[in-house]
């Protein structure tokens, strides 16, 4: 579902409105956050969707680190996953599904946390993902709703997943390429999440189906700021450009650059292939978070000590405004 077609829709659903509920639906961010006492509170997430991938435990991995990042980015660490399987059992039989789960489990069990149970229902076309519950201290929230004048805006994976894995599906994703993607997608965003509360900033998100664009747009507006984003230190994945340049554009990205076009002003050269990956849907992508400038050496630093490989500046907050962004070319 387009995001343009989900705000509509939550603008005409009531807002539940709780003392303990520290983050909910009135602000759309990355999980919900629950107050259980002064020190304690519940980080609660869902998500799950169909096949990226044709390996079904590589397919498990990616939907399980998709959800846990929604943890990550709220400051937060999981304690527990619950499974959500829509599955054709006649159709493709035991085996494939049994490696959905083991790779997901597997991920979960990476992540530190625990599958405590699930469930499945009889569906034409698989699905899988986790609703999963993490713990954060009332105090160490980190929202997307938190930008300040000045900050740094750094990206911790490449962009490009929708575009490699609509490659993929097409026939016209090379071995290595698939690997890549793969690799990309499956990586948990724990190691970022940890230099992000070693060094503190002051939001971050996750980049998922939204794309770039559509992510910046929810954190340029609930934090009440402009956004500039220099297009030549935006990282891709390997073969994003190129296949991005022959069309191989998933549907998403029209949802998307429709919905976050007019909040968008372009200065110099941006190719269209260079557009369309901004607005690319991506799958389990990086944490994008706003720091302080006297922050962000550390924060870099902090990162490649995690194994961030290619931890990215990409841009900066202006300063106050209406949720603006704009992307200065070549």
């Amino acid at each position: 579902m387009g995001p343009g077609a989900l705000a509509e829709i939550l603008d005409h659903l009531p807002k539940f409105e709780h003392p303990d509920l520290l983050v909910g639906c009135g602000v759309p961010d990355d999980a919900g956050v629950y107050r259980l006492r002064p020190d304690l509170a519940l980080v609660q997430t869902v998500d799950f969707f169909t096949p990226v991938v044709d390996d079904p435990y590589t397919f498990g991995q990616i939907a399980a680190a998709n959800a846990l990042s929604d943890i990550y980015a709220m400051g937060g660490t999981p304690l527990t996953a619950l499974n959500l399987v829509a599955y054709p059992l006649c159709t493709l039989g035991v085996a494939p599904l049994q490696e959905i789960l083991r790779g997901g489990g597997d991920k979960v069990a990476e992540a530190g946390a625990v599958i405590v149970g699930g469930h499945s229902i009889q569906d034409d076309e698989p699905k899988y993902g986790l609703a999963v519950t993490g713990i954060v201290h009332p105090d160490q929230i980190v929202t997307n709703a938190g930008a300040q004048p000045g900050d740094w805006l750094v990206l911790t994976k490449p962009l490009g997943t929708g575009v490699l894995a609509t490659a993929l599906k097409g026939g016209l994703l090379d071995p290595e390429g698939e690997r890549l993607l793969g690799e990309t997608m499956s990586a948990l965003n724990a190691g970022a999440a940890r230099a992000m509360r070693q060094v503190g900033v002051d939001a971050c998100t996750d980049i998922t189906g939204f794309g770039l664009l559509g992510h910046l747009r929810e954190m340029a507006c609930n934090s009440g700021v402009d956004l500039e984003i220099d297009i030549t230190a935006v990282p891709y994945l390997p073969q994003a450009r190129k296949l991005a340049r022959q069309g191989v554009i998933p549907a998403g990205t029209s949802n998307n650059k429709e919905y976050v076009t007019p909040y968008v002003e372009w200065t110099g050269a941006v190719s269209p292939a260079e557009q369309d990956l901004l607005f690319d849907p991506q799958t389990s992508g990086g944490l994008l978070m706003a720091v302080p400038e006297a922050k962000k050496e550390l924060l870099l630093a902090a990162l490649r000590q995690e194994g961030i490989r290619r931890p990215s500046v990409i841009g900066w907050v202006v300063g106050y405004g209406a949720g603006r962004i704009m992307i200065r070319g070549i």
